[in-house]
């Protein structure tokens, strides 16, 4: 059976308060406890929180479990924020956007790595190894575009040619 220190809301509507406890890590937040550590009251300046340390030490040598808002609040670095589920969905919508944008500038930067290492490939290639185009290859390009280009041209005149039947009829 693993134990948790975690914070057990009290308090009325719109006005929380805090039990520092010790419960069992599957009861409910608000449920059974085995042990009462301290108070936190958000809203209260003078006494906001207040533990007993003889026995939160003996809890954690004992191998129970701190919730990060509990550790924060030890340090004196948590600060209680409402919760407001707006703002939570727009967060969320500018992180998605937020890594979104980062992703795309990750995918240009790795395409411009590859076309500098391309660059830098062709120009270490000595000028032996590159290809030298002579004039019979220059000809015999040439003479396969013209071939290509008149393919083409008979399947255009027979398009035409259906066309006109088609009207004629």
């Amino acid at each position: 059976m693993s134990l948790t220190i975690r914070l057990s809301r009290i308090g009325r509507k719109n006005q929380p308060a805090y039990k520092l406890v010790v419960s069992n890590t599957r009861d409910k937040r608000n449920g059974k406890f085995v042990d009462i550590l301290g108070h936190f009251n958000p809203f209260d300046p003078q006494n906001k929180f207040s533990y007993d340390k003889e026995k939160y030490e003996k809890w954690v040598k004992n191998g129970a479990l701190v919730t990060e808002a509990v550790k924060k609040l030890m340090e004196n670095k948590y600060e209680f924020v409402k919760y407001d589920p707006k703002k939570i969905k727009e967060e969320k919508a500018n992180a998605k956007k937020q890594a979104e944008e980062a992703e795309k500038e990750a995918k240009t930067e790795q395409k411009d790595e590859e076309i500098k290492t391309e660059s830098k490939v062709e120009e270490e290639k000595p000028d032996t190894e590159k290809e030298e185009v002579t004039p019979d290859a220059k000809e015999e390009n040439k003479e396969e575009e013209k071939k290509e280009e008149t393919d083409q041209t008979p399947v255009e005149e027979s398009k035409e040619e259906i066309q006109e039947d088609n009207k004629g009829e």
